[in-house]
């Protein structure tokens, strides 16, 4: 059997078990939670079982794994652990369908670790590097709005202070960027082009579906004008200095 078929079987367990549970506790945000880890989970299992380099093999299970293990985390307690439920129910084919994204979004990891060449190019090693960047402002940015929105005082205002000073979405601008370099290590390997799927994936998301749109419109519902002179003066994604109001 190889990685990818193992990795599909996997991911349309994991899924299944939890549409499963959702199916109880009324609570389609472990979704998200679920895609992430499993990300993670397929992406250490082509490092481990991989046929390239065992360096590179351990430098992409590492990044991939960290990574969604840390977002797995963060949007448990964030958004499903003494959270309510969210309302209606998911069909199975919902969670399929983070199924197949995660199995989608391993392919970095697939094609890295498949690469035997016995030493990481220039272009890896930049990879890295934006990767620790990019972890460390998506991680920052998160612990800076959870501060933020922990503290009562602040209900009905929005986060100003830090990354969302600059950005309105700097936690989505790291993620975006993440995918970058994942495309970017894998891209140095045989096939590993097709990689750069992934972030263009993100990108549509981001804008288009899942990201930007639904939260700006909770955002105005439930801050009203203060989250409008947040609009008119912050930019929307890439980081960059406030507009004078």
């Amino acid at each position: 059997m190889t990685l990818a078929a193992a990795g599909g079987i996997l991911a349309a367990a994991a899924t299944a078990l939890l549409w499963a549970w959702q199916r109880r506790v009324r609570n389609a945000g472990i979704a998200g939670v679920g895609w992430a880890a499993l990300v993670a989970a397929l992406a250490i299992l082509d490092a481990r079982f991989g046929g390239g380099w065992e360096y590179r093999r351990a430098a992409v299970g590492f990044m991939m794994g960290s990574w969604g293990l840390r977002l797995a985390v963060y949007l448990l307690y964030d958004r499903i652990l003494g959270k309510p439920d969210d309302g209606p129910r998911r069909f199975l084919w919902f969670f399929q369908a983070h199924a197949l994204a995660a199995i989608g979004f391993s392919l970095p990891a697939l094609f890295a670790s498949a690469n035997a060449e016995p030493s990481f190019s220039t272009l890896e090693l930049v990879a890295a590097g934006l990767w620790a960047v990019a972890f460390a402002g998506e991680s920052t940015a998160d612990r800076q709005l959870l501060r933020f929105t922990s503290d009562e005082t602040h209900l009905g205002r929005t986060c100003r202070s830090g990354l969302w000073k600059f950005s309105r979405h700097p936690n989505y601008f790291f993620e975006w960027l993440i995918w970058i370099a994942f495309a970017l290590f894998a891209s140095a390997s045989p096939w590993g082009w097709i990689a750069f799927a992934c972030p263009a994936a993100m990108l549509y998301l981001l804008f288009r579906v899942t990201g930007i749109p639904p939260n700006e419109a909770q955002a105005v519902r439930s801050r009203g004008e203060d989250y409008r002179a947040y609009q008119r003066v912050t930019s929307v994604f890439v980081p960059w200095f406030p507009k004078r109001s």
